[in-house]
Protein backbone atom coordinates (compact mmCIF):
# COMPACT_ATOMS: atom_id res chain seq x y z
CA UNK A 1 0.00 0.00 0.00
CA UNK A 2 1.45 3.60 -0.90
CA UNK A 3 1.54 6.15 1.96
CA UNK A 4 -1.38 8.63 2.01
CA UNK A 5 -1.52 12.12 4.04
CA UNK A 6 -4.86 13.49 3.89
CA UNK A 7 -5.25 16.60 5.71
CA UNK A 8 -8.97 17.29 7.39
CA UNK A 9 -10.78 19.92 8.81
CA UNK A 10 -14.16 18.99 10.08
CA UNK A 11 -17.17 20.70 10.28
CA UNK A 12 -17.61 23.56 12.95
CA UNK A 13 -13.86 23.47 13.37
CA UNK A 14 -12.41 27.20 14.70
CA UNK A 15 -11.03 29.28 11.46
CA UNK A 16 -7.19 28.76 11.54
CA UNK A 17 -4.98 31.21 10.68
CA UNK A 18 -2.01 30.20 7.99
CA UNK A 19 -1.78 26.85 5.99
CA UNK A 20 -2.72 23.94 8.08
CA UNK A 21 -5.51 21.47 8.46
CA UNK A 22 -7.15 20.53 12.08
CA UNK A 23 -5.81 16.71 11.50
CA UNK A 24 -4.11 14.50 9.31
CA UNK A 25 -4.89 10.78 8.34
CA UNK A 26 -2.38 8.41 7.34
CA UNK A 27 -2.49 5.32 5.45
CA UNK A 28 -0.29 2.96 4.02
CA UNK A 29 2.47 3.94 6.35
CA UNK A 30 5.05 1.13 7.58
CA UNK A 31 7.85 3.28 9.18
CA UNK A 32 7.63 5.60 11.71
CA UNK A 33 10.14 8.65 12.18
CA UNK A 34 9.82 10.31 15.75
CA UNK A 35 12.35 12.91 15.28
CA UNK A 36 13.94 14.87 18.45
CA UNK A 37 13.69 18.70 19.35
CA UNK A 38 15.91 19.70 16.65
CA UNK A 39 17.96 22.51 17.65
CA UNK A 40 19.24 25.98 15.91
CA UNK A 41 22.61 24.94 15.54
CA UNK A 42 24.63 24.14 12.63
CA UNK A 43 27.22 21.11 12.21
CA UNK A 44 30.09 23.25 12.80
CA UNK A 45 28.47 23.85 16.32
CA UNK A 46 27.86 27.91 15.42
CA UNK A 47 24.43 29.29 16.48
CA UNK A 48 22.95 32.01 14.37
CA UNK A 49 22.44 35.54 16.29
CA UNK A 50 18.92 36.49 14.71
CA UNK A 51 15.97 34.23 14.82
CA UNK A 52 15.09 33.68 11.11
CA UNK A 53 18.79 32.41 10.78
CA UNK A 54 17.89 30.13 13.95
CA UNK A 55 14.55 28.95 12.60
CA UNK A 56 16.42 28.45 8.82
CA UNK A 57 19.13 25.95 10.75
CA UNK A 58 16.14 24.41 12.72
CA UNK A 59 14.16 23.63 9.75
CA UNK A 60 17.88 22.33 7.97
CA UNK A 61 18.97 20.12 10.43
CA UNK A 62 15.37 18.27 10.35
CA UNK A 63 15.33 17.80 6.82
CA UNK A 64 19.06 16.30 7.73
CA UNK A 65 17.69 13.73 9.98
CA UNK A 66 14.39 13.10 7.35
CA UNK A 67 17.23 12.24 4.51
CA UNK A 68 18.81 9.94 6.71
CA UNK A 69 15.91 8.20 6.99
CA UNK A 70 15.53 7.94 3.51
CA UNK A 71 12.43 11.01 3.94
CA UNK A 72 11.80 14.57 2.69
CA UNK A 73 9.51 16.69 3.87
CA UNK A 74 6.52 15.42 2.11
CA UNK A 75 6.85 12.79 4.69
CA UNK A 76 5.85 14.65 7.75
CA UNK A 77 2.67 14.53 9.50
CA UNK A 78 2.85 16.30 12.55
CA UNK A 79 5.42 19.35 13.55
CA UNK A 80 5.57 20.47 16.86
CA UNK A 81 7.50 24.28 16.87
CA UNK A 82 8.34 25.66 20.24
CA UNK A 83 8.77 29.49 20.43
CA UNK A 84 11.57 31.19 23.31
CA UNK A 85 8.98 34.38 22.60
CA UNK A 86 5.97 35.01 21.22
CA UNK A 87 7.50 37.82 19.59
CA UNK A 88 8.67 35.54 16.81
CA UNK A 89 5.71 33.93 15.88
CA UNK A 90 5.02 35.97 12.65
CA UNK A 91 8.94 35.06 11.55
CA UNK A 92 8.09 31.23 12.54
CA UNK A 93 5.06 31.16 10.23
CA UNK A 94 6.92 32.87 7.22
CA UNK A 95 9.97 30.19 7.45
CA UNK A 96 7.66 27.44 7.97
CA UNK A 97 5.07 28.47 4.95
CA UNK A 98 8.49 28.93 2.30
CA UNK A 99 10.56 25.70 3.99
CA UNK A 100 6.47 23.56 3.78
CA UNK A 101 5.78 25.09 0.27
CA UNK A 102 2.60 23.56 0.18
CA UNK A 103 2.74 20.70 2.48
CA UNK A 104 0.54 20.44 5.00
CA UNK A 105 1.40 18.17 8.46
CA UNK A 106 -0.58 18.92 11.78
CA UNK A 107 1.02 22.09 13.41
CA UNK A 108 1.43 23.26 16.65
CA UNK A 109 3.60 26.41 17.85
CA UNK A 110 4.15 26.38 21.83
CA UNK A 111 5.29 29.65 23.17
CA UNK A 112 7.72 28.35 25.98
CA UNK A 113 11.12 28.53 27.88
CA UNK A 114 13.82 26.47 25.98
CA UNK A 115 16.34 23.97 27.08
CA UNK A 116 18.92 26.50 25.92
CA UNK A 117 18.32 29.87 27.05
CA UNK A 118 20.35 31.38 23.73
CA UNK A 119 17.87 29.11 21.50
CA UNK A 120 15.19 30.91 19.93
CA UNK A 121 13.12 28.26 18.72
CA UNK A 122 12.98 24.10 18.59
CA UNK A 123 11.14 21.72 16.36
CA UNK A 124 10.29 18.92 16.68
CA UNK A 125 8.53 15.96 14.45
CA UNK A 126 6.66 13.08 13.04
CA UNK A 127 7.05 11.58 9.89
CA UNK A 128 6.07 8.40 8.05
CA UNK A 129 6.40 6.52 5.01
Amino acid sequence: MTLKLRPLTGDGSPPVQGSYPQAVEVTGAIRWLYLSGQIPVGPDGALAADFRSQCEQVWTNLETQLTAAGMTLDNLVKVTTFLSDRQHALENREVRVARLAGRQPALTVIVTGIFDAAWLVEIEAVAAA
